[in-house]
């Protein structure tokens, strides 16, 4: 297998993603992309995660390893906590001291593959932004190292800003990005220091940095990204998944979702799904749900349970009694690509993670946005200028929480109202054509595999 530079030489990549499946799942994503070129390629992380992920496809299973790491434990830290969708709020900062602990078996790992005869060092070592102690290691077996980034270009911008000590304002047509109560790198629980120092000393480490975009997607501001740090930055497209769900297959087609969904009028049902790892507290579960119950709209809730430990009470009183017949609320795995391609569903409620941004537009579906915490707001004001939906109002002068009028406004803006419902899916279905655009997002791989090629 070839990649479009005509080369039939074989990289070995090894790919190391933070301990979350926002990161897994792209990760996994990338490595398989690179793979069907025929490239081998190591996915490292721990045994809980690696057991968790969709299986490899087939075509590419023997070109990817998945390699499962010891996580150490810490005290505090649930037994099992392997991904921030684990770890109870407040307990952050002990996964993120936990998968620090990782630097002896990945350099263990990365001897074991120095020293092998043949061709089984790796030509490249790709690092998510927070792993810090893998960039090191891939410095001290003298292997080329390119950090991760899974962010939009706008944000990779304003944190380039960021972490220059810059702002905004001091670059000349850089697109504003109104970010002042939101960290762009931010764990719960660890002060912005400590992270900011942990993805600069990965970032001094690396020899170019990949991003998760595209000029296509992002005209203004991809050409603005194109140094961070002082590195080069190499976009790899969007890795949009297939629209039929691809390695997960038809798993979801008899799940309850799907089979509520089939019983729903058309463009009918707003879809809610903050993500596997946005840690909203009771409260804001319950505004959340009493909004959708205020909006009156058909609704399918993607509830995420409870982290490990936690005895929370996640809906308020007699709040599924009183929506039964219009809303369904799901506290497991859901198939979200068959939920939001099903034709029932008109409208995505979203924290605006990278991934469910992309998910949502493939299928053309208006957004209705609830920003949490990291690179999220800016996604969402991204969105909000392409006039795709809006955001949830936030109490500006206070805390910026949100209420059930402002869920049930906003929903009713984008999914009720004839003017915002025309003018919302029309831009969505504009951007729909450049995340469906298969060939295109290939041919950034092919462009980015060029890149590792060709680098000196």
């Amino acid at each position: 297998m070839d990649d479009e530079t005509g080369s039939s030489s074989q990289l070995h990549i090894v790919i190391c993603p933070w301990l979350a499946f926002g990161h897994l799942l792209p990760c996994l994503d990338l490595a398989e992309r690179l793979a069907s070129r025929g490239h081998r390629v190591s996915l490292v992380s721990t045994p809980r995660n690696i057991a968790r992920l969709p299986p490899v496809r087939p075509a590419v299973a023997p070109f990817v390893g998945l390699v499962a790491l010891p996580l150490p434990r810490v005290a505090g830290l649930p037994d099992g906590a392997e991904s921030t969708h684990d770890v109870p709020l407040g307990k952050f900062h002990l996964h993120l001291e936990a998968s620090d602990g990782l630097d002896a078996p990945f350099s263990e790992f990365l001897e074991s593959l120095c020293a092998e005869p043949g061709r089984n060092k790796p030509n490249w070592i790709v690092v998510d932004y927070l792993n810090h102690w893998a960039a090191a290691a891939a410095v001290r077996h003298k292997v080329p190292c390119a950090l991760l980034v899974l962010l939009a270009a706008t944000v990779v911008t304003a944190l380039d800003f960021r972490l220059s000590g810059r702002t905004e304002s001091q670059s000349a047509g850089a697109p504003r990005i109104e970010t002042a109560k939101t960290e762009l790198i931010s764990v719960q629980g660890v002060p912005a220091t400590s992270i900011a120092e942990r993805v600069s000393s990965t970032l001094e480490r690396c020899d170019l940095v990949a991003m998760r975009s595209c000029v296509e997607w992002e005209p203004e501001s991809v050409p603005l990204a194109s140094t961070f740090g002082g590195k080069p930055v190499v976009p790899f497209g969007l890795l949009p998944p297939s629209p039929d769900g691809g390695r997960r297959g038809d798993s979801g087609k008899d799940g309850a979702a799907v089979r509520w969904l089939d019983a729903q009028p058309a463009k009918s049902v707003v879809y809610v799904a903050l993500g596997s790892e946005v840690p909203l507290r009771p409260e804001e579960v319950h505004e959340l749900a009493l909004g959708l119950e205020l909006a009156g709209t058909r609704f399918l809730w993607a509830l995420r349970k409870p982290p490990l430990g936690s005895d929370a009470v996640l809906l308020p009183a007699g709040f599924e009694e009183r929506t039964r017949g219009h809303g369904l609320v799901m506290n497991g795995w859901v198939p979200q690509l068959e939920i939001l391609a099903h034709d029932a569903v008109a409208v995505f409620l979203t924290h605006c993670g990278w991934n469910s941004t992309i998910e949502g537009l493939l299928f053309g579906r208006p957004l209705v946005m609830l920003p949490i915490m990291g690179d999220q707001e800016p996604n969402a004001l991204l969105m909000e200028r392409r006039k795709v939906g809006m955001q949830v109002r936030r109490n500006q002068n206070d805390d910026g929480s949100f209420d059930r009028e402002g869920v049930a406004a906003a929903i009713r803006a984008v999914a009720v109202e004839e003017e915002g419902r025309r003018v919302f899916a029309a831009n969505a279905k504009k951007l729909q054509e450049i995340v469906s655009d298969t060939e295109c997002h290939e041919r950034y791989i092919d462009r980015f595999i060029q890149q590792l090629r060709c680098y000196k």
